[in-house]
């Protein structure tokens, strides 16, 4: 069973995305703090807080898709660019949700406490780089979390120069 938390043109600025845990959430320009031991450079789910997501705009809206699955997804399919998947933990009595920079847009997220694989697999990230004051949806990405023992990071489809770039400068900390 496949349950979607989340589907809609989701408007930010600096590319910034969060899945929260806690209040002290949201990412705060400390690379380190989320990108810590990890080889990618597009999640980082280092902090106990939350997950920090890097979308490929610096403003204006990004297609986000939200799904909570029962087990692991298939293989990425349907022409995903770049694909990461990076572990967290949801802590018991948390207040699961999703926010833009500053909090500046937010909204519930109905996650169970547990540990959890999540993939987030992007199309458009060049495209939303370049055309970051652009009218209109460029880049997308879908997020899918499920119940799962930890793992290391990892990196598993890489084709946009966008994605290339923020695995060099902010990836390669393990």
């Amino acid at each position: 069973m496949t349950t979607v938390l989340l589907d809609e043109v989701v408007q930010t600025d600096y590319g910034q995305f969060d899945l929260a845990w806690s209040p002290a959430a949201g990412f705060d320009g400390d690379v380190d703090r989320f990108f810590s031991g990890q080889v990618n450079g597009l999640v980082g789910a280092a902090d106990t807080h939350g997950v920090y997501v890097n979308l490929a705009r610096r403003a204006g809206g990004s297609r986000v898709q939200i799904v909570l699955r029962e087990a692991a997804p298939p293989p990425a399919e349907g022409g995903w660019e770049d694909v990461v998947e990076v572990t967290t933990s949801v802590p018991d009595g948390a207040d699961a949700r999703w926010l833009t920079w500053a909090g500046e847009d937010s909204g519930p997220l109905d996650v169970p406490p547990g540990d959890y694989r999540v993939r987030v697999s992007a199309k458009g990230r060049d495209a939303g780089a370049a055309g970051e004051f652009a009218d209109g949806v460029l880049d997308e990405y879908l997020i899918e979390l499920w119940l799962a023992a930890s793992e290391p990071d990892a990196v598993l489809i890489t084709t946009s120069r966008n994605a290339q770039y923020w695995h060099t400068e902010w990836g390669g900390r393990r």
